[in-house]
């Protein structure tokens, strides 16, 4: 890392203020040739900018941080200006003449990891952060940022490093005096840390429907209110409401956050049998989101005659809605309750066009997402990536388990399962990643 780089650490367009950050072993230099000298460590100090040639650029702010005390942990400076965009063109000229790189995308972020001031999985967090909508995701992304992963990976490596020693005396000292039953102490230390790697890998899907969505899917035939329902949920015109039954033809998503969580509504062709080929894609579609939803809400027309197709992903607790209840009730709509409640359904008499309803289906929606993802406390893993090092250390370690004769081999999985967890804090392994993470970051952080 000989380069200096640089990048604008605030949006691009016209503001206040904008940020531009430098770090790397010439950023003293450049501070004093933009700057005129560099001021004391952070500490803030307004200066006049000047550009090579002595031309203004503009009168700012300078912060300057000596590594390994900075956020890369390299030598950088931070350049607060006038945020208009022939400021930081001016700025950003003049940094590049004196020979600085702009920085890619993340480069901040991983220069910090490979200088060990975050490991993998806060540098994670810090995306996470930045890509936070919602409460829940940055409270979550804080616990990552915080090193609540990286304190239970901790603790969770030095158990497997106290039972990979008492397999390794057994091993290696079989004469010495050592206890009988050294290599038996460590298989009730394994079998519970096999169990809470599982848990964990478990939990990790509410940590992923934190930060990428709860997704609820509506579903029925077609005309039950699917788009009308989307519409008064979300508020604006998401969805095309007309009396035509097929008008929806493929998955309309709309994001909503409720209770601080985020929420991904979808309304979906309505579910059934026809010959028109884009309409059937349409259902195809339909069947497979309602597959992957958190949460299903089986909308009837209450007021039809006829019941029409009951969607096969529901599952007890999903939700069946009975809509257009403000006109009178018909076979539909009873023959949906007694559906419902031989299914488990809860069953919600709702008319998009009141007000109240569209309140109090918020407020259950609301009340069903926080019971799914506010447990006692916080995920501790909350990326895929994550589980899969999870389930394998666990597996490694299930594999020991069952070595009660071969102790070399007990000791070999528990070394393996120990890369397995160091592959999530980065501690060893990190270039297959390191790419693909960074990669998500904006430049400038």
């Amino acid at each position: 890392m000989t380069d200096t780089i640089f990048a604008a650490a605030t949006a691009a367009g016209r503001a206040a203020v904008a940020v531009v950050r430098v770090s790397g072993p010439k950023t003293a230099m450049t501070v004093g040739a933009i700057a005129g000298h560099v001021p004391p460590a952070r500490s803030a100090a307004l200066r006049k900018l000047f550009d090579a040639e002595g031309r203004p650029i503009d009168s700012g702010l300078v912060l300057w941080f000596e590594g390994p005390a900075s956020y890369t942990g390299e030598d950088a400076a931070e350049f607060h200006v006038h945020g208009g965009p022939a400021v930081i063109e001016a700025l950003v000229a003049a940094l590049a003449g004196l020979g600085l790189r702009l920085a890619e995308p993340g480069e901040f972020t991983r220069r910090a990891f490979e200088n060990g001031k975050l490991d993998l999985a806060q540098a994670e967090a810090v995306a996470d952060l930045i890509d936070a909508e919602t409460q829940a995701q940055r409270a979550q992304a804080l616990e990552q940022l915080g090193g609540r992963l990286s304190a239970v990976q901790a603790r969770w490596r030095a158990a497997l490093t106290e039972a990979l020693a008492m397999f390794e005396a057994a091993v290696d000292f079989p004469d010495e005096e050592v206890p009988a039953d050294i290599a038996a102490r460590a298989r009730p230390v394994l079998a519970a840390l096999a169990e809470e790697l599982e848990a964990a890998a478990a939990d990790v899907s509410r940590g992923t429907i934190v930060r990428e969505g709860y997704r609820i899917a509506l579903l029925g035939a077609p005309n039950a209110g699917k788009s009308t329902l989307l519409n008064a949920l979300a508020g604006r015109d998401a969805a095309i409401v007309t009396a035509t039954p097929g008008t929806t033809r493929d998955v309309i998503e709309v994001p909503m956050v409720l209770a601080g969580y985020k929420l991904l509504l979808a309304d979906t062709a309505g579910l059934r049998a026809t010959t028109d080929e884009i309409e059937a894609e349409g259902v195809r579609r339909a069947h497979a989101w309602a597959e992957a939803a958190d949460l299903r809400l089986w909308l009837v027309d209450g007021s039809a005659v006829e019941l029409g197709e009951i969607p096969r992903q529901l599952q007890p607790g999903d939700l069946c809605v009975v809509t257009k209840r403000d006109l009178p009730e018909n076979d539909a709509g009873w023959k949906a309750i007694e559906e419902a409640e031989k299914r488990g359904l809860p069953v919600a008499p709702v008319t998009a066009k009141s007000p109240n309803d569209m309140a109090w289906l918020k407020e259950l929606l609301a009340e069903r997402v926080v019971e799914a993802l506010a447990g006692a406390e916080p995920p501790a893993a909350t990326r895929l990536r994550h589980r899969e090092l999870l389930t394998e250390a666990a597996a490694r370690l299930r594999q020991a388990l069952t070595e009660a004769d071969r102790l070399e081999l007990a000791a070999e999985d528990v070394r393996l399962a120990a890369r397995a967890l160091d592959r999530i804090t980065g501690r060893i392994d990190p270039e297959a990643v390191l790419g693909k993470i960074f990669a998500t970051f904006c430049i400038g952080k």
